[in-house]
């Protein structure tokens, strides 16, 4: 049995044994003769050589992985993202400097010598011999080129890097059957072309040019003498030699480089003394990796973009075929955002929200016709920090969202309204509309079983002053919620439902809005702004929906070629009629012009339209609205929905109470006012709709945007209202319901008291 040291291992006799082994069935396997029996040097000849030939005949070389760039509509660069830190680039772009110090220090006889360097493992087995240790190792380039491929084949799998780095004599014969298959097929250009690409320098940087870039902020071609010699330095060790945090090691090392350039002829000893004395002259680059770095307030974007990759199938059929591609990176992602777009919301946002506020707001900017999103930002920060979070509240919880959305509030009342028209109900509907009613006792639903009132609940306006009748204009300026209830009553909620199908309007957490009427009118489900955002577009682009799209085009760079990919494209399709969408963007044009909305009107002339909304014990404001050419969603609130907004401060202004005109209302303002500059100003296709019976200056209202409120009988949380429903019955505070009201919905039986606001 071997002898064995004091710490366990080998003995040095017994190592160089062991090395002087593989080197010796190395040159056998090059020679191409078979082995006798070589037990007494620890190896079985046979087994060796058939372990050898089973191997497959080509090293599969997997294309490196580098960073990916993430760019604007105007090509400019949002943020870098990676796995690993690299940028392939070809041998002529590599300091001749750098190509001559990685070659002396790491393999001075590359040139001469074939896949395995003889007289290296001789000087080697010599050296480490007299050392009594393992000193001097006696791999060639081609042979740390292909350790390196199976280091990059095995990713950021712990398993699979040691299986790659293991000091056994399994792995030194696979790295020399491969080598001899390099040499033979890419050359010895090829060879420390991909090694210099290939290789770890420390500081995150794989491959020469980020190297360069990281160490020195400059291209690897424009590398000196003296910086080619720190870098090929630290190959060796990254840590050990790390320049940045242990400058005299690294100038030893550099130095040690230079010597040996000089020894091998590279270079003069003159110049080798005079790049000694040199400094070390860092000019650091620091690591910017990922969407924490992303500029303009984008990185909530960017996270977007990275999600979308992940999760469309265009870009693979598994989410690891998509995760293999994305971490392989070398990707140049030109997305839908514009900078002049998201540096207005982002201002925005900052003025009127601060992010250490107990409340959070969020905005999304989409074209309508397109669905791109040009703009997407929130108050707190992207980052794990105080004030900071990861959550982006703008989209839908497998996005990155939070787990549900957020209730909207009247914001959902426009919706309501559509259906109503294209279910033939003119612009001009008017209902009794009074203080205070108990939900319909039956609604029909899509299923044909009518949802029941089985609970008696009820809904009252904002305002005790809120009394009908009501026509249309009327109720959507004041945002009346009785009006709304009455005309689901009316109509059903299967209408209700194909339009927000149509509208691609979904829950945060993906699924359908539940049939029940605090849903379908009051908006006690909770929805993200993207959803929002993109619905309302519609309205902008006279009845065609499109969904939302994040990304351009795509390019990626493998082996030095660049090919295009498939990316998703946004589907449109009809939602409603023109003339539907004609008479929302009419209705809520009075909503910015002297409704509810009216702090949140676009000046200049410019054609707006919106909706605010703020949901039961003001923990949601929302205003959404829209020009012919930009849409935009704004959410304030707070994301554990544990915050009451009133008598609260946001943004450094007092607030008794937050309403979805005054809070929301001006942050949208502001970001489509600077979103918008400089663009055309078109006009919508308004239509004539006679005023009804009441004239909403009578009421008895302030100029705050009162009336946006939205109750659903207490109930709080995400999702508040889902299951339970309202009462309706055919009195209401003394206010007879006509007959008709709920026409063919089987309503009946008497209310009771209840407690929804409007």
């Amino acid at each position: 049995m071997p002898k064995k040291s004091s710490g366990g291992g080998l003995t040095a006799t017994q190592q160089a044994a062991k090395f002087l082994g593989v080197s010796v069935l190395a040159g056998a396997v090059l020679a191409g003769i078979a082995l006798p029996a070589v037990g007494a040097l620890g190896l079985a000849a046979k087994g060796s050589v058939e372990s050898f030939d089973e191997l497959p005949a080509n090293l599969k070389t997997p294309p490196l992985s580098q960073r990916t760039t993430i760019l604007d509509a105007e090509g400019d660069q949002i943020a870098t993202v990676y796995s690993r830190d690299r940028t392939v680039v070809d041998l002529k772009n590599i300091s001749p400097y750098m190509q001559k110090a990685i070659v002396a220090i790491e393999d001075s006889r590359f040139y001469q010598h074939g896949a395995v360097d003889l007289k290296g493992v001789l000087r080697a087995l010599n050296k480490n011999a007299q050392s009594g240790g393992v000193s001097e190792g006696a791999s060639t380039l081609t042979q740390q080129y292909v350790k390196n491929v199976f280091v990059e084949e095995a990713g950021d799998d712990p398993t699979k890097v040691a299986q790659a780095t293991q000091q056994t004599i399994g792995r030194k014969i696979r790295e020399l059957k491969y080598a001899i298959q390099v040499e033979e097929e890419l050359g010895k250009k090829k060879i420390l072309e991909n090694y210099l690409n290939i290789t770890f320098f420390g500081q995150q940087a794989y491959g020469v040019e980020a190297a360069s870039q990281r160490y020195f902020s400059k291209h690897a071609k424009d590398l000196t003498l003296a910086e080619s010699a720190l870098l090929a330095g630290i190959v060796q060790s990254p840590s050990r030699y790390d320049p940045v945090n242990d400058e005299a090691e690294a100038v030893k090392r550099r130095n040690v480089v230079l010597e040996r350039m000089a020894e091998v002829g590279d270079i003069s000893q003159a110049e080798a003394d005079k790049a000694k004395e040199a400094p070390l002259g860092l000019k650091v680059t620091q690591p910017k990796n990922g969407c924490i770095t992303a500029v303009q307030g984008a990185s909530f974007f960017c996270k977007y973009v990275e999600r979308v990759f992940l999760s469309d199938p265009v870009f693979g059929k598994t989410k690891e075929e998509r995760a293999k591609v994305w971490n392989r990176g070398g990707l140049t992602i030109r997305t839908t955002l514009d900078p002049q777009a998201q540096a207005s919301v982002q201002d925005s946002l900052k003025d009127h929200v601060y992010k250490s506020d107990k409340v959070a707001a969020a905005a999304t900017l989409v074209e309508p016709g397109t669905g791109k999103i040009l703009g997407m930002g929130q108050s707190k920060p992207y980052g794990y920090g105080k004030n900071e979070t990861e959550y982006n509240f703008s989209v839908d919880a497998s996005m990155g969202g939070s787990n549900f959305g957020f209730p909207t509030g009247s914001t959902f009342k426009p919706f309501v309204a559509a259906a109503a028209l294209e279910q033939g109900k003119p612009p001009t509907q008017s209902y009794p509309a009074p203080y205070k009613m108990p939900y319909p006792q039956q609604v029909q639903t899509c299923s044909g079983k009518p949802w029941v009132n089985t609970n008696n609940e009820t809904l009252e306006n904002e305002a005790e002053s809120e009394v009908g009748p009501y026509a249309l204009r009327e109720a959507m300026e004041l945002s009346v919620n009785t009006y709304f209830v009455q005309m689901l009553g009316d109509i059903g909620m299967c209408p209700v439902v194909k339009m927000t199908d149509a509208l691609g309007v979904v829950q945060g957490n993906g699924d359908k809005v539940p049939e029940v009427p605090s849903s379908m009118t009051l908006g006690s489900t909770g929805l993200s702004p993207l959803t929002m955002a993109s619905a309302y577009a519609a309205f902008a682009s006279r009845g065609m929906y499109c969904t939302p799209v994040a990304i351009e085009s795509i390019t990626q760079t493998v082996g030095g070629e660049k090919k295009s990919l498939e990316v998703p494209k946004s589907t449109c399709s009809r939602a409603m009629s023109e003339k539907t969408a004609d008479s929302i963007n009419t209705l809520l044009s009075g909503v910015v012009d002297s409704g509810t909305g009216k702090e949140a009107g676009l000046s200049g002339g410019r054609a707006n339209a919106g909706k605010t909304g703020t949901t039961d014990e003001r923990k949601n404001a929302w205003f959404v609205g829209y020009t012919p050419n930009l849409s935009g969603a704004v959410w304030v609130g707070s994301a554990s929905q544990k915050v009451k907004m009133t008598n609260i401060s946001i943004g450094g202004t007092y607030h008794a109470q937050v309403y979805g005109g005054d809070t929301p209302g001006p942050i949208w303002r502001d970001a489509m006012t600077g979103a918008l500059e400089g663009k055309e100003a078109p006009p919508f296709n308004l239509i004539s709709i006679p005023s009804g019976e009441k004239d909403p200056k009578e009421d008895d209202r302030d100029d705050n945007g009162r009336g946006d409120d939205d109750g659903n009988n207490g109930d709080e949380g995400f999702i508040g209202g889902l299951v339970d429903g309202g009462t309706t019955g055919d009195t209401n505070g003394g206010i007879t319901l006509p007959d008709n009201l709920f026409q063919g919905q089987g309503n009946g039986g008497g209310g009771n008291g209840g407690g929804g606001r409007g």
